[in-house]
């Protein structure tokens, strides 16, 4: 950890960072303690949930550039100078929903819709580093996201239905892990 961090971490100084969101310049708090679902949500990313606060249901999942975490256990300051992107930011500027979305739409992948960040980032994940992944790569991402309401195999099926698609250019990103906070 560089010396500015300790501080404004230990000393409780006013922090003067900013992280980028879906595009967007937006400042980290000064709160060390304010989690980054918080801060994404007061920066009006409310497609970023809060179902737990404890990092067990997903619904706050979002990509880090590339990888992804469950926002509500990542303190928002380990996001400055990082690309974060929500559910929110990933489809094109052109409104157009990306594949792993429109797989989704198209496969009717979610009924409520709170639960929808984690299993949708942690498969963009998947297939911005293996545009054609395994069933099993496919389960194994989708693991640690709750949903009470598909039984899940609505989401297995657009799942498979979005990695059958392949690679588009606009989908492309680094891949990483979804249950470790960044450091």
């Amino acid at each position: 950890m560089n010396d500015s961090l300790n501080d404004s971490v230990n000393g409780g100084a006013t922090r003067a960072g900013e992280m980028d969101v879906d595009g967007r310049t937006v400042p980290v708090p000064a709160d060390p303690t304010e989690s980054l679902a918080r801060a994404l949500r007061r920066a009006g990313r409310t497609g970023t949930h809060i179902g737990c606060a404890n990092g067990d249901c997903g619904a706050c999942t979002v990509l880090i550039d590339g990888e992804a975490f469950k926002s509500c256990i990542v303190p928002a300051w380990r996001a400055e100078q990082r690309s974060v992107r929500t559910i929110q930011g990933l489809a094109p500027v052109d409104g157009d929903l990306n594949r792993v979305q429109q797989a989704f739409r198209s496969e009717d992948g979610f009924q409520c819709g709170f639960c929808l960040a984690g299993p949708v980032m942690c498969l963009q994940e998947l297939v911005d580093g293996d545009p054609e992944p395994s069933d099993d790569a496919v389960r194994s991402a989708l693991a640690g996201n709750l949903c009470r309401c598909t039984g899940y195999q609505q989401i297995l099926r657009a799942a498979r239905a979005a990695v059958s698609t392949g690679p588009r250019p606009t989908d492309r990103a680094p891949a990483g892990r979804a249950d470790v906070a960044p450091g």
